[in-house]
């Protein structure tokens, strides 16, 4: 009978935490982040292991370049649930944040925890697209002392490509119009296009057009392209 009570008494808490989640949660996927946090923050004092709360806070924090406070949500994260690719993915995409940001000397002693972020995350989920992209990205901007690599960014571009074919083309295409290969990096575009279609893919070509080759009505003709094809 006590046991039953207890659960009576207990009821309307859970049910209050429950709604209190879901209120943060609008408010999340409507990106008020600053109405959304202080609610979480009450529902993690409640439940200070719940997975979800945990990487809404991360998400916030990293929305507002608190990249110290993010880390330590997706820290707890990995530790309390380990196999979790993205959890991985997105403390090693805080830490290159925030490397970004430090001295240079600073910024060194971070690379390798990166690095094993990124691809712990790739090991625990083999389909994971934007932890190559942010490898491809790592070792585009690492200088060459320190391990960049345009070898090891075209690997992780091949991996892509067996993954989605359409990102392959645009890590491709980022790539060689990172080393000013202009005209490789628009046959790329163009066959992400084709592949795909999306306005992204439009927007890398195009950008490529206005930006790098100083071709902007042939920019501005690509969007006008994509606009007519995607009509309602």
């Amino acid at each position: 009978m006590k046991f039953f009570l207890k659960i009576i008494l207990l009821f309307p808490l859970i049910i209050s935490a429950q709604s209190d989640f879901e209120r943060g949660e609008k408010l999340f996927l409507q990106a008020k982040y600053v109405l959304a946090k202080p609610i979480f923050e009450d529902v993690i004092k409640e439940n200070p292991n719940d997975l979800k709360v945990l990487e809404y806070l991360g998400d916030i924090e990293g929305a507002n370049k608190s990249w110290d406070k993010a880390m330590n949500y997706y820290d707890k994260l990995r530790k309390l649930k380990p196999a979790e690719a993205n959890y991985h993915y997105k403390y090693g995409g805080c830490l290159g944040m925030k490397a970004k940001e430090s001295n240079k000397f600073k910024a060194l002693g971070m690379i390798d925890d990166i690095k094993a972020s990124f691809e712990k995350a790739i090991q625990l989920n083999a389909n994971h697209i934007e932890a190559r992209w942010a490898l491809i990205e790592l070792y585009l901007e690492l200088p060459g002392i320190v391990g960049g690599s345009e070898r090891k960014a075209q690997k992780y571009a091949g991996e892509l490509f067996k993954i989605s074919p359409v990102d392959g083309y645009l890590a491709k295409g980022r790539i060689a119009e990172y080393f000013e290969r202009y005209n490789e990096a628009e046959r790329n575009y163009a066959r992400a296009i084709a592949v795909g279609g999306s306005k992204t893919t439009y927007q890398k070509l195009a950008n490529l057009y206005k930006n790098k080759m100083n071709q902007p009505e042939k920019a501005k003709l690509l969007m006008q392209a994509y606009q007519e094809k995607n009509k309602p």
